[in-house]
């Protein structure tokens, strides 16, 4: 304190000095709301952060038209948000399913008319083609034929593979280096780590600029690369990253965490909207696969941010036949209750894929983690990507992309398809109607196809187990769904050959008259896809929603629903959790699941730290710590907070006190306050400390930043009861004390 001052004023040194103390209370702490990064939220305190600001914004509102007109913009602005969101995850999901097609056809040949022409839209503008013929036209040349001029034979062959295989792996090294050197959190679904986030654990930069940009770009790389991956996952990812983007433009969402959590959960609705067409799928998603807390306003902001994305996607029109996806199929012949066995063995078949999967993806990702697999993360893309392509080439059906792949196998057979899998015998004196054709016998086309789905589906099951996990974007919806349809397709064509040839058997005699359409195999196709996505994810809900909104198949509920739950059951039989919970627990995220059970009879003092025989608890009393004693506390310690006792004897707790804050106010203090040095007292108490001489330094009241309402148990509260209370009400921490 300044003599001038205390003399020109006329007060005492006491009162000043109080008014001093008050002053610097008022103005409010710097940075003192945000986390650490790798910490854990406190849903608590953002939800009453969050009222307090609300309340502040009500009561100003009543004194001028201009509050009014702030509090209905600050209203209005979650809507803002989400349309914001939704267009924006819309147009980048419409950009990369047009990158994507263009750069896979890129990997056979070229368009001559115009470079930048898939060859879908190649033969489109053409006017030599013919409905047989309808890959073919002029404008569009493969390799071979454009260096060589021979589009046939041996030679063609060979450059065509050496050609598909150079350009995957250029795809795939620019992808993982891409990923290596500018944004390192681009890698892998980026599901785990969002189901984490909005559990309320914070990860820098996670869902940054920069990871969005490279996300971006490299996932079109990844998956034009003709890797055994799907750009589902990480459009999740990236629609999170959108809704981070612009939560950062309203201090509403940016300044609280809590808030920002509820914007994300819609995020990650508005991104499998657009991964799959499916609005509803979408906010059922967000809901049962990867939100922590759901309040019902999400919902309704979810739904409206899955409608403006899905409605942007449709704008675009990225497929040109006005879907939303690829694969988007319609049947018209019903389904049969017979037909229920085969569709229950293909659930349990999808259950065992998942375990299979999980087991064995899991195993391999913990070998990279500890070997010295791990240090060569760009080796590791090349090698998978050699294999891969050079494996795939050969066969018809792993060679193109997997979403083309599903498509076709999805694709009910009509007078109309040339591909392989239609190629049955037909009779020559049938009349041909056009939508209801009768069960074939299958002709060799059909038979050939089968023995190469047979071997893709090996292929695919073996390598996408070490596929899913390294440093690039790689999403896993596509790929189990393809593992599925392959061997639903199987199955169906079975089915359909049984039916034809037996049709006397006792079970297909109700419902399979000789010269009917009655086994559609692309519906089990569909059936496979959702059993064995269900495997592998544990969805059940939002998996048959997502799947009849994709197909739009309305009757084939039952089915798809029998898979699902059959899938989840013979999965959860060999191990509860499902994929995104395993990685989660691999790399070690602090994830407390809802669904899990809590066994142990143990109480709260068998698990609270430090245990008896410890040294005691760092705590801090009211009015007798130095500012020193604090510091050398919070630099011996790593504890996030400290609770604040009455006095070290009595160790009556009054309240607790964040460990950042209290640096912060330290710090703050001793920058304007003046007088504050190492041995002035701290205190938390409502009445000032009597000063007994003008020369003691002056003490630091602190009583902002104490929270006098920690959450307490006692000592002897069950265990279940404990972790209960944190996982509803998102709690950091919760002290145990014993009367008090």
């Amino acid at each position: 304190m300044d003599g001038d001052g205390a003399s020109s004023t006329g007060a005492t040194p006491s009162e000043e000095m109080n008014g001093n103390l008050m002053d610097f209370l008022d103005e409010p702490f710097p940075d003192v709301s945000t986390y650490e990064d790798f910490h854990t939220i406190d849903w608590l305190r953002e939800k009453s952060r969050d009222t307090d600001r609300h309340r502040k914004i009500t009561t100003k509102s009543k004194e001028s038209y201009w509050e009014l007109i702030k509090s209905l913009l600050d209203a209005w602005s979650g809507w803002v948000v989400m349309l914001l969101i939704g267009m924006l995850t819309g147009t980048l999901a419409g950009v990369i399913d047009l990158a994507v097609d263009w750069m896979t056809d890129l990997k056979e040949g070229v368009c001559l008319s115009a470079f930048y022409y898939s060859h879908e839209q190649c033969c489109w503008t053409s006017n030599e083609t013919t409905f047989d013929d309808r890959d073919k036209c002029p404008q569009w040349q493969k390799w071979a034929e454009l260096m060589t001029g021979h589009s046939e034979g041996a030679g063609a062959y060979v450059l065509n593979y050496f050609l598909y295989v150079l350009w995957a792996l250029l795809f795939s090294f620019l992808a993982v280096s891409l990923v290596r050197v500018f944004a390192p959190y681009a890698c892998g679904s980026g599901i785990p780590e969002i189901k984490t986030i909005l559990s309320g654990f914070i990860i820098r930069g996670y869902l940054g600029k920069w990871t969005l940009l490279i996300k971006t770009v490299t996932l079109v790389l990844a998956v034009s690369s003709g890797l055994s991956l799907g750009k589902e996952g990480p459009l999740v990812h990236v629609a999170c990253c959108c809704g981070n983007l612009f939560c950062s433009l309203f201090s509403k969402y940016s300044k609280n965490e809590g808030k920002r959590r509820e914007v994300l959960s819609a995020a990650a609705a508005a991104g499998v909207s657009v991964a799959f067409g499916a609005p509803i799928g979408g906010v059922l998603f967000s809901l049962e696969e990867v939100s922590y807390y759901f309040p019902l306003k999400t919902l309704w902001r979810s739904f409206f941010a899955a409608l403006v994305a899905a409605f942007t996607l449709r704008a675009i029109n990225p497929f040109g036949n006005s879907r939303l996806v690829l694969f988007y199929v319609e049947y018209h012949t019903p389904w049969y209750m017979a037909e229920l066995v085969p569709f229950i063995l293909l659930g349990v078949f999808g259950g065992l894929w998942g375990t299979l999967f999980i087991r064995g993806n899991i195993a391999w990702c913990r070998r990279r983690k500890t070997t010295l697999l791990g240090k060569y993360p760009v080796l590791e893309v090349i090698v998978i990507t050699g294999i891969t392509a050079v494996l795939a080439f050969p066969n018809p059906y792993t060679r193109r992309s997997t979403s083309e792949l599903i498509s076709e196998l999805f694709n009910d057979c009509g007078a109309l398809e040339s591909s392989q899998l239609c190629d049955y015998v037909n009779n020559p004196n049938m009349s041909r109607p056009v939508d209801d054709i009768p069960d074939r016998p299958a002709g060799p086309g059909v038979y050939s196809a089968l023995w190469q789905l047979a071997l893709a589906l090996i292929f695919k099951i073996v390598i996408t187990i070490f596929t899913f996990g390294m440093k690039i974007p790689s999403g896993l919806f596509i790929p189990s769904m393809a593992v599925g349809a392959i061997a639903g397709r199987i199955v169906g064509i079975a089915v359909e050959q049984m039916a034809y040839h037996h049709h006397d058997w006792i079970i297909f005699k109700n419902w399979c008259r000789p010269g009917a359409d009655c086994v559609t195999p692309g519906l089990y196709a569909m059936v496979g896809a959702a059993a064995c996505l269900g495997g592998v994810t544990r969805m059940t809900v939002s998996l048959v929603v997502i799947m009849f909104e994709l197909t739009g198949g309305l009757e084939y509920i039952v089915p798809l629903m029998a898979a699902a739950v059959t899938s989840k059951w013979v999965a959860d039989a060999f191990g509860k959790e499902g994929i995104y919970e395993s990685h989660i627990q691999l790399n070690g995220y602090p994830y407390l699941d809802v669904r899990d059970e809590f066994t142990h009879r143990t109480l709260a003092t068998d698990v609270m730290r430090p245990r008896r025989s410890e040294p005691p608890l760092a705590v801090l009393t009211q009015d007798s710590t130095t500012v020193e004693d604090v510091e050398t506390l919070i630099k011996d310690t790593d504890y996030n907070g400290f609770p604040v006792v009455v006095s070290r004897e009595s160790e009556r707790l009054i309240g607790f006190v964040q460990r950042r804050e209290l640096t912060v106010a330290i710090k703050t203090a001793r920058q304007k306050q003046d007088g504050v040095v190492s041995s002035s007292v701290v205190y938390f108490t409502e009445d000032n400390p009597q000063v007994a001489e003008a020369c003691d330094p002056q003490p630091l009241k602190l009583r902002r930043i104490l929270n006098l309402s920690p959450f307490t148990v006692t000592d002897h509260t069950p265990m279940e009861t404990v972790v209960d209370i944190f996982r509803k009400l998102g709690l950091r921490q919760c002290l145990v004390t014993r009367s008090g």
